[in-house]
């Protein structure tokens, strides 16, 4: 199994996460950010990877050190269980509807790292999560994870259904992207012979 753990701690936050790409979708999330909770639920379910988040943060402070810190170990997770990517998909969408709310993820394990976001909240918060982390946590993860990563809300005017549908569209995407290519079998989706 294509798996990693990472631990990161620093002043702000105390994280350990681990990740199975070729799991079932179990999720053990304990960020203290329930709404965080919430999406990386989903996003375990939807990729069929099995995520274990633990996080001890700053919430006295506010949400953001946790939220981008979470995506920061999970991204290196999720690039250390690929490993030298030989055989994977590569590059791989999702349309995600919720609702009334429609986004599309695209995505390119490229080794790359880079970030297109193209959603919009009309309220800042969600509960008590500020709407403007979920741009923050895509960013440290798709930085981290070495991966070009699109995210598009076509439309949508529910705040939570915005977000869910971009956590759950990356999970998607990024399931039929890692997932192997029998006609590849051991070689690297790419001319350059690496990624």
């Amino acid at each position: 199994m294509r798996t990693a753990s990472i631990k990161r701690k620093t002043g702000e936050t105390d994280i350990a996460v681990s990740i199975a790409l070729d799991g079932s979708g179990e999720a053990k999330i304990s960020s203290g950010i329930g709404f965080l909770d919430h999406m990386l639920t989903l996003f375990a379910r939807h990729s069929l990877f099995d995520v274990t988040v633990s996080c001890k943060g700053d919430l006295e402070v506010d949400q953001h050190h946790s939220v981008e810190d979470i995506g920061i170990a999970l991204g290196q997770a999720f690039r250390d269980a690929l490993g030298d990517k030989k055989g994977i998909t590569r590059y791989a969408h999702s349309y995600l509807p919720m609702d009334e709310t429609l986004s599309r993820v695209a995505v390119d394990v490229s080794g790359r790292p880079f970030l297109v976001f193209r959603t919009e909240f009309e309220r800042e918060k969600i509960g008590d999560f500020d709407t403007e982390l979920v741009r923050e946590w895509f960013q440290a993860f798709a930085i981290n994870a070495g991966i070009t990563l699109h995210v598009e809300t076509i439309y949508g005017l529910n705040a939570h259904h915005i977000a869910e549908s971009c956590f759950k569209g990356l999970a998607r995407a990024l399931r039929a992207a890692v997932s192997i290519d029998a006609r590849e079998k051991d070689r690297i989706p790419s001319t350059k012979g690496v990624l």
